[in-house]
């Protein structure tokens, strides 16, 4: 069992109560030190080029699911030792902001984290963390830290009823008994099935590819019904040329750059239709 990081105090966080607000493992406090020393002069000018190379220190990490799935009281959950693909882009994205911030303190990197996890930058319990990703990029959209650029790229307009988790709720331990988080995802649901989003479909990749920079977030839109997307990334331009995505992947079951360039590295995605492209903001 994780223990409660002895920063919590240090957050001005309260633990009284039965609720644990903070999770951090001893090891996972230290992996944010030892972080920080190793992304320490990788600033540069475009903070696209910053986040992929903060996102490379993390190239072999493990693959490991549900690691927030850890209560009711949705604590903000630090763990730098099993990344799924969600987590990978979070954490870096917190890092990459830290270093360009000049900050290094660990109180600064948890609120930082928490901004981008949750609804307007506020954790009030399960329903408020961005399940869907495509509000994930809209909400930090309005948080000023990246932009859908998706249209712009060649994408076109998508009409899909997302409802996946109301209608699997018995696939998600917090939503599964408690009536609150049902309807609070349902009314998350409701939003999102009033917004236009748009797909750069798969068959588009590759002539649109020059558009696409190092350091956008990728998010890989799905046929599934009732899911918007089944996985995220980085966009890395790498020595090919080519637009390759740095993620936490479920094929190696570590933190990696697709082999393939992106285009051809969606062809073997079942059920892939295409890709969102979110920008981080300058």
């Amino acid at each position: 069992m994780r223990r409660l990081c002895s920063l919590v105090f240090l957050l001005g966080i309260s633990i009284s109560g039965v609720a644990q607000e903070l999770i951090c493992s001893e090891k996972d406090r230290q992996a944010f030190e030892d972080k920080t020393i190793e992304i320490d002069g990788l600033l540069e000018n475009d903070f696209g080029k910053t986040v992929v190379a903060v996102g490379k220190t993390f190239l072999g990490t493990p693959y490991v699911a549900q690691t927030l799935e850890i209560g009711e009281a949705e604590p903000l959950t630090i763990n730098l030792q099993g990344l799924d693909c969600t987590t990978f882009v979070e954490n870096v994205l917190a890092f990459g902001i830290l270093l360009r911030s000049g900050k290094s303190h660990f109180p600064v990197f948890a609120d930082t984290l928490e901004n981008i996890r949750y609804r307007d930058g506020k954790r009030n319990g399960y329903a408020s963390r961005l399940h869907y990703f495509t509000e994930w990029i809209a909400d930090n959209e309005k948080k000023g830290l990246l932009k859908d650029v998706t249209a712009e790229i060649g994408g076109v307009p998508v009409d899909k009823e997302i409802n996946f988790m109301s209608t699997h709720r018995e696939l998600y331990p917090f939503l599964k008994t408690n009536e609150d988080n049902y309807e609070k995802i349902k009314a998350s649901e409701d939003y999102l099935n009033g917004e236009t989003f748009c797909v750069l479909p798969q068959n588009q990749i590759a002539l649109n590819e020059h558009l696409i920079q190092t350091g956008d977030i990728i998010a890989l839109t799905t046929s599934i019904a009732g899911l918007d997307v089944t996985h995220t990334g980085i966009a890395t331009r790498e020595k090919d040329g080519r637009i390759h995505l740095l993620h936490a992947s479920t094929g190696s079951m570590e933190v990696e750059v697709s082999k393939l360039p992106l285009a051809e590295y969606l062809k073997g995605i079942k059920k892939n239709t295409g890709i969102m492209v979110a920008r981080l903001s300058p």
